[in-house]
């Protein structure tokens, strides 16, 4: 793994979507219908600015007139893009240098505001959007009696073979 904590970041993201899309694909049937309605609209949401942010850090117009997708993609489709996505950015993460981090991207949002970042403000605006939005879905899945996913970097490290932190 690159030695700046943006792959780090990037990776628990990728981990803790895993995650997620794994529980709600196999208990979405436990949803009401509104319910799965709303959560596939929250992983939709973090899929679109996933792929917003992916054209900002690589120059390119994306398209999205709002932060969702119109129609709303089904959650098999998405749960298969969103792995994409989240595979490109722990690759583009890191092959980054701490020059290319800090260089400034313009770009325009889906409300027409021009706004700039740094590479690395955008990777943790990508992360934490993410966290703050698995978060929202947890929290339907736990009103409907079913365990969300792991998402906490201590659950990642525990997880992973880096050995770094172990439960005692």
């Amino acid at each position: 793994m690159s030695a700046h904590p943006y792959a780090q970041l990037i990776a628990i993201k990728r981990w803790a979507d895993r995650g997620l899309y794994e529980v709600v694909s196999e208990h979405i049937d436990r949803l009401t219908k509104e319910d799965a309605s709303i959560m596939l609209r929250i992983l939709d949401h973090i899929h679109v600015v996933d792929r917003i942010f992916q054209h900002h850090l690589l120059g390119l117009s994306h398209g999205f007139q709002a932060p969702r997708s119109e129609p709303l993609p089904e959650l098999r489709e998405l749960a298969s893009s969103a792995a994409q996505i989240d595979d490109w950015y722990v690759s583009y993460v890191e092959g980054l240098t701490q020059n290319e981090l800090e260089q400034r991207v313009d770009f325009v949002f889906t409300s027409g505001k021009p706004a700039g970042m740094q590479r690395g403000e955008i990777i943790a605006h990508v992360c934490l959007h993410g966290t703050y939005h698995r978060g929202n879905a947890g929290a339907i899945l736990q009103l409907r009696g079913i365990t969300p996913s792991r998402d906490a970097i201590t659950d990642f490290l525990d997880a992973s073979d880096s050995g770094r932190y172990r439960r005692r």
